[in-house]
Order: C-alpha cells, then structure tokens, then sequence
C-alpha cells in the first residue's frame, strides 16, 4: 500500500536480559514507536485523532517474529508501513534492522479497531485514513519552493 516509513532508536540498557541481550517484550514497543512515528510522518499523531475524532486505534491482534537477537547499544531501524485499511480496521506491517550490518532482527503486525471512548467499534474517520492511504508523505517543516525561510 504504501511505502516504509522508517524510524531509528538505540537500545538502552533497561532494554536488555541479563545475558545483554534485548528482552522480546521489546520489539513490540518498537512497533509502537514505528506506529506513532509513522503517523506524525503522515501528518497526525494518535492524540490529535483521538481528541479531534473521539477514534482509538485499539491493537486487536499483534505478532512478532524474533529472527537474530539486538545488543545494548545496537541502533536499529524500525520500518513501518501500512498494510490494509478497512472501514473499521487497518493492519500495520513491521521490520526491525540493525543499521551496522543490515540484518532483519524482527517482523510482525498488528491489527487495529477503530473505537470511540466508550471502546464501542466505529468507521474509521475519513480525512486520517486519506492521510494514512497518501502516496506521498508531507514534508515536514517545509517552505514553498519560491519562498526563504526568514
């Protein structure tokens, strides 16, 4: 659908077990943070939608695969992207590298409801699904082409 968005993070030492490996609990507050950078690329965050529309991505299902493990201080990039969207549901799609040698660490998704407060399931508001579905993501902080920044 659309292309990846990616995001890159440091792992800290909170992160890690005691064998100074990351903790697979981990990886799926990455894909959180991919989600929520995804979005802000896309020119919203959660908050805004939640607060503008009363609609809550809620994760209905999630799944991480673990492929080679991550060390304290490894910086990895997390790729998000946006799989399907429904009327009421989208699917985000993950990819979790290694920047110093490339290699996939993690992959999975996660399946949202979209609710309003009271966590009953609801359509999907229209003007964020467009921005999430836009083959072109806004630049951010950008000027019209014929004008400086002052």
């Amino acid at each position: 659908m659309n292309d990846w968005h990616e995001t890159e993070i440091r792992v800290r030492y909170a992160e890690t077990d005691q064998m100074g490996i990351v903790h697979n609990s981990n990886y799926l507050i990455w894909f959180e943070v991919g989600r929520s950078e995804y979005c802000r690329a896309r020119g919203f965050s959660y908050k805004e939608m939640e607060e503008k529309e009363n609609a809550l991505m809620v994760v209905a299902e999630s799944y991480c695969r673990y492929k080679s493990p991550a060390y304290y201080e490894d910086v990895l990039t997390i790729r998000t992207r946006v799989e399907d969207i429904r009327s009421r549901s989208l699917r985000f799609v993950y990819e979790i590298y290694r920047s110093s040698d490339d290699v996939l660490l993690a992959e999975g998704e996660t399946l949202h409801l979209v609710t309003d407060e009271n966590k009953r399931v609801r359509s999907f508001p229209v003007s964020y699904k467009e921005k999430l579905m836009a083959d072109e993501i806004p630049a951010a902080n950008a000027f019209p082409a014929d004008q400086a920044p002052s």
